[in-house]
């Protein structure tokens, strides 16, 4: 049980510091570029602001450099697929909610659980309110939490 513990704390921190890391990352891009309005959102892909510079491509290396993080740390870390799956999943929910209180934090957005979104631009962009993603990654919390301690927290073998 403490290894448990132990193993899902350093996990969740990890996702604490990265979702921190990439709301930074988020002012520093904002300060840099005006803000893409709303209704420009489902063409980012053609959007002047995104070509230019080649930001959209830059964006896409960003978040697929994410993606390999916390895929990278999950497979170092789970000794079986599932648990490799579980951890990833985990650390990728912790990292979008804090990812959320981060830029509530430092920049006092989003206004609202209901205020719109880009939340990938993988393979398109994916845009809604942000509540969606928040709600999704509490309940991946709770679905991955319950099976990791299920594979490794309630191993009798494991104090």
């Amino acid at each position: 049980m403490k290894r448990f513990i132990w193993k899902i704390g350093l996990l969740t921190l990890f996702g604490i510091a990265f979702g921190h890391l990439e709301g930074v990352v988020v002012v520093y891009i904002r300060n840099i570029l005006k803000p893409i309005p709303v209704e420009e959102w489902g063409s980012l892909t053609i959007s002047g602001i995104m070509r230019e510079n080649n930001l959209l491509f830059i964006e896409q290396t960003r978040e697929a450099a994410t993606i390999v993080i916390l895929l990278t740390v999950a497979l170092l870390v789970g000794k079986r697929k599932l648990e490799s799956l579980c951890i990833f999943l985990w650390t990728f929910a912790i990292w979008d909610i804090v990812y959320y209180i981060s830029l509530y934090v430092l920049l006092g957005w989003p206004d609202s659980l209901f205020t719109q979104d880009c939340y990938f631009l993988i393979p398109f962009p994916w845009t809604g309110p942000v509540i969606l993603p928040v709600a999704v990654s509490g309940l991946i919390l709770v679905i991955t939490g319950y099976v990791l301690f299920k594979i490794d927290g309630g191993s009798k073998n494991n104090e």
